[in-house]
């Protein structure tokens, strides 16, 4: 069993006290590591290091920064087997899966080492003579990065590079239920020399350690991927001290297959952004809306793929098309918004259960037809591999149906009509709209939810933006010069 320590100012730190945290393998429920579970005065510490090495960090040549990002990506590309196989026991995804999220994440910080050179200011022209404006953008100072449990490799690289590449410092907390991957990324990163203070790590719960990283005045920004309820926590605490939050939070994606839609693309991209990460990711296809004229096969070809899908232990199992759900929690939450949905009248087409007969959080891959628009299935996140099917008449009543959520980061749409396509894209309150393909964004557009599925966004040259405030100077001179 593995035992890990914060890592504040360049150092391993002992805990202050001997409370810690259980890290389990949802496959075995095997317990796999333990952390701290870090404290108030543990964070604040972290955050004093961070604040102490902004000044000298900030000054340090952006292009020399990069060269820090590509030899933390050189690293994790050479560790990739061992990242891999960390992230699937501590969190259950399938080990090509998590061996994908590790090239996302060396692709990530390389990414941002480009922009070194390229993001820059502006100069205006002023109203007086013998004056110009200067439009400066600098860091904006520390990052408070709270990384969630499903992609927490990814997430780490998508708060980690823009911060240190923009000369932000950075202080980490990892989620509770997967911390290990992080502690093995600062292991490597440890090695590179990176100077004392830029990035820390303390491990804990979001009350004690995530709050105060909100709520301190010395955090320049504080960066979340998580729940809803969890941001507004964040925002709640951010406020205090009037610090920027930048959040991604719970997503609802509704999937729209019309009747000129492919349906042999609609099934297996829909199959694909359903099954990710187990279900467990706010982009996936968490809702099917289905034109009535191909509601029958649609449905039929649906649920024989996910009947056809195979779920396993990961690191036993190679061919195993998904793993267990990251805990019990989960478990419950899944199983529960099923059983509530076939009460209230739906139909299960395939699955419905936990599954039999395993060790591990497993839950079957799960079909559901006859559902309405009220259900929570529906209107709440399920986060886990179940797909409820809506059919609709008119494009008109299926963009209401599809923004008819409290949410609005992903959507998708299946027609081979380019009028029906465009009437979804300017008609759909969300901030992605996926054409014809699976649900999976790029590293170089801009991640963002709309509504109350997060404020700001990442990725791309915006994202970068993010990490940087605007700074505008004044600059009178004279012309008699002696």
């Amino acid at each position: 069993m593995t035992t890990f320590t914060h890592y504040i100012n360049g150092s391993w730190v002992t805990p202050v006290h001997n409370e810690t945290i259980t890290v389990e393998n949802p496959a075995t429920k095997e317990t796999i590591a333990t952390t701290p579970s870090g404290t108030a005065e543990e964070t604040r510490q972290a955050v004093q290091a961070a604040r102490s090495a902004f000044g000298s960090w900030s000054q340090t040549p952006a292009s020399e920064r990069a060269g820090y990002l590509s030899r933390i990506a050189d690293l994790f590309e050479q560790n990739k087997d061992h990242l891999a196989r960390t992230l699937t026991e501590e969190n259950g995804k399938v080990l090509a899966l998590s061996e994908a999220e590790v090239d996302t994440a060396v692709d990530y910080f390389r990414y941002m080492a480009g922009w070194a050179r390229k993001y820059e200011g502006e100069i205006l022209n002023s109203d007086r003579s013998n004056e110009n404006i200067f439009v400066m953008k600098k860091p904006i100072g520390v990052i408070g990065g709270i990384i969630p449990w499903n992609f927490p490799i990814f997430i780490f690289a998508r708060k980690v590079a823009p911060a240190l590449l923009t000369g932000c410092t950075a202080v980490i907390k990892p989620a509770q239920v997967t911390p290990v991957t992080a502690g093995e990324m600062m292991k490597l990163i440890h090695s590179i020399g990176l100077p004392d203070g830029v990035l820390n790590i303390v491990y804990g719960k979001g009350s004690s350690v995530g709050s105060t990283l909100a709520s301190h005045e010395n955090i320049g920004m504080v960066s979340m991927t998580g729940s809803k309820p969890a941001g507004t926590a964040v925002m709640e605490a951010a406020a205090q001290t009037m610090t920027k939050v930048n959040l991604e939070l719970g997503g609802k994606a509704p999937a729209i297959v019309t009747k000129h839609a492919d349906l042999d693309t609609a099934v297996e991209n829909i199959y694909q952004s359903r099954m990710i990460n187990n279900g467990q990711a706010c982009t996936n296809a968490e809702r099917v809306y289905v034109h009535e004229d191909v509601a029958e096969a649609f449905t039929k070809r649906i649920t024989e793929k996910m009947k056809q899908a195979t779920y396993g232990d990961p690191l036993q199992d190679s061919d195993a098309d998904i793993g267990p759900l990251v805990g019990q929690e989960q478990l419950d939450s899944v199983t529960d918004m099923v059983n509530e949905a076939v009460k209230a009248g739906a139909f299960v087409e395939t699955g419905r259960t936990p599954a039999e007969n395993t060790d591990g959080y497993y839950f079957e891959p799960t079909v559901l037809s006859n559902v309405t628009q009220d259900m929570n299935v529906i209107q709440q996140e399920i986060f886990g591999p179940v797909l409820p099917i809506v059919t609709f008449q008119t494009m008109d009543e299926v963009i209401e149906k599809s923004n008819d959520t409290e949410y609005g980061l992903s959507s998708s749409i299946f027609s081979e009509n380019m009028h029906e396509i465009m009437k979804a894209v300017n008609g759909l309150e969300f901030g992605e709209t996926f054409v014809n393909r699976e649900n999976f964004e790029a590293i170089q557009g801009f991640h963002a939810g709309r509504k109350q599925s997060g404020i700001g966004g990442a990725d791309g040259r915006h994202g970068l933006e993010e990490h940087l405030e605007t700074h505008v100077v004044y600059m009178q001179y004279k012309d008699d010069i002696q």
